[in-house]
């Protein structure tokens, strides 16, 4: 009888024993992953699928933005993967499970492929370059495909032994007027039925290892979730609750300065950029800068988006992180530039040369601001310094972009210098936030304090007809975004800037929908 040459090689008991923990090995990890995205409200393959950026990317992307497709795959996703999973541990249908699990880890790959380009530019756990996790288990399921299965511990040894016992028994009724069928004399060992269940039910104290570890993870994190307010005080449950876009209340509402349409909530870049008003604590502004790194970046952009937020609004030293963003086409996300000056001198004002500063504002036009201001500490110095020629010099280089131009500040009577000096910008940046809370009340300004004369503020920026950005609402994370946001909308802001970290993205879109569209009782028109 004519072999195969897979038939041909003999493999030795620890071998095929190997190999069977390879199996099994992989298949819990697809079950894992399936059980782990079939349990967790609002997941979805979209965010995943919106990062490609490779040769498949415009394919991926139609998935995206068609949500019965992404549904579908979504539903096709979880249910490949807890098939696999099933199918290689217990090795039942081990090769269409095996196929089905090439297939998928084939399309991760692609989607995100660990290249150079697409690593975000730092190492990343499994990525190690052009080979990452996927690959390794794709071609580790190739070795197990070229194998005859019914080597291996599993059901599928056993169903073709009864496949092939039945065969035989359905030949042996045959006439011989029939086609003649050759029937071994004796047996092969190979199709015993008990010998091949033995082989079979060897698989299934690993389902049942499998299915006590998921409970028990189940179960604790039911625990975690049920005990969380014994162990954290109400403000930091608030913090660690992270919603799904499927908990998203309603659509951001929109506003124009000149020709510009900017979501009525900004995300501010102070947080992305590894920049924190710490107050005394000497470890925050090293975890805010360890939490965002590149690819975490990148995810709060697209999040911001996909809540609505389509304004991020930063310093020209992420304009280069932006711009990747825009060609990787991982979002579209538009920025406006606070154009600050950056070097201070033994006095405290700044003193950076003019000509340098001009330089700083040119450099965030060329990288495509959507719209740019005079920072408000610049503002604040040059103004108390009589500067006015740098400010009007500053605002003529924007208008000759064809940008909306702003003019920011901390102090208020910086605006009042400013209108009393004939600017009229497109738009203010002004901060805006209340004293009642408890830092407010130290003796000595400590890096919290951002707005010195909020009724002085409000009733000044009541005149002025131009769109207003409220920023520092929250006094720098003091000031709670439901107090915050109502307090700035209410008092006469057009726009709120405000850092948010991604877990609390949603929360704070849904406060602002919330917010705005109820009856907001203000005494200023909305400009914008």
């Amino acid at each position: 009888m004519e072999t195969t040459p897979t038939q041909s090689v003999q493999f030795s008991k620890t071998s095929l024993f190997f190999i069977s923990m390879l199996r099994i090995a992989i298949g819990w990890h697809f079950l894992y992953e399936g059980l782990a995205k079939l349990f967790t409200p609002g997941w979805t393959s979209g965010d995943y699928l919106s990062m490609s950026s490779w040769i498949f990317a415009p394919f991926f992307h139609w998935i995206v933005a068609h949500p019965a497709v992404l549904s579908l795959v979504d539903f096709v996703n979880i249910w490949g993967l807890i098939f696999v999973g099933v199918g290689l541990m217990l090795g039942i249908f081990t090769r269409p499970a095996i196929i089905t699990g090439m297939t998928l880890l084939f399309l991760y790959y692609v989607a995100n492929p660990p290249f150079v380009r697409n690593d975000f530019g730092m190492p990343v756990e499994g990525h190690y370059l052009i080979v990452n996790k996927n690959l390794i288990e794709l071609l580790a399921l190739g070795v197990l495909l070229v194998l005859p299965s019914n080597l291996l511990i599993g059901l599928d040894g056993w169903l073709i032994s009864i496949f092939h016992k039945k065969t035989r028994n359905n030949a042996k009724t045959l006439t011989p007027a029939d086609v003649p069928v050759q029937v071994p004399a004796t047996e092969p060992k190979s199709f015993l039925p008990r010998r091949e269940l033995l082989k079979g039910v060897a698989t299934l104290p690993f389902i049942a290892a499998f299915g006590a570890a998921y409970i028990q993870k189940r179960k604790w994190e039911s625990f975690e979730e049920q005990n969380l307010a014994d162990a954290f005080t109400g403000a930091s449950v608030k913090s660690l609750q992270i919603s799904s876009l499927k908990e998203l209340k309603g659509t951001l509402p929109m506003g124009k300065i000149k020709d510009v349409e900017f979501s009525k909530l900004i995300l501010g870049g102070n947080l992305l950029s590894g920049y924190s008003h710490s107050r005394d604590l000497i470890y925050v502004s090293q975890l805010v800068k360890a939490y965002h790194q590149r690819d975490k970046i990148f995810a709060t952009m697209l999040l911001a988006e996909k809540c609505g937020v389509n304004t991020l609004l930063t310093n020209p030293v992420m304009a280069p992180m932006i711009d990747e963003y825009w060609k990787r086409n991982i979002g579209k996300i538009q920025f406006i530039s606070d154009c600050a000056g950056l070097n201070y001198d033994d006095k405290g004002r700044y003193a950076k040369p003019v000509d340098e500063y001009y330089d700083i504002i040119k450099r965030a036009i060329d990288y495509g601001a959507c719209a740019c201001y005079i920072q408000g500490e610049t503002a604040d110095d040059y103004m108390a310094q009589g500067r006015i020629d740098v400010l009007a010099n500053a605002m003529q280089i924007i208008r000759d972009a064809k940008l909306p131009v702003g003019i920011g500040a901390h102090i208020i009577a910086t605006i009042k210098a400013c209108v009393a000096a004939g600017f009229e910008p497109d738009f203010w940046m002004k901060t805006m936030h209340h004293h009642n809370y408890w830092s407010a009340k130290h003796t000595e300004w400590h890096d919290n304090m951002y707005d010195f004369e909020p009724s002085e503020t409000i009733a000044f920026m009541k005149t002025l007809p131009q769109p207003w950005i409220a920023f520092k609402v929250m006094a720098a994370g003091a000031i709670h975004p439901k107090d915050a946001f109502r307090y700035a909308f209410e008092n006469g802001a057009d726009f709120i800037c405000a850092g948010m970290y991604d877990f609390q993205m949603v929360e704070d879109v849904n406060i602002a929908v919330d917010i705005l569209g109820s009856d907001i009782k203000r005494d200023r028109p909305w400009m914008a």
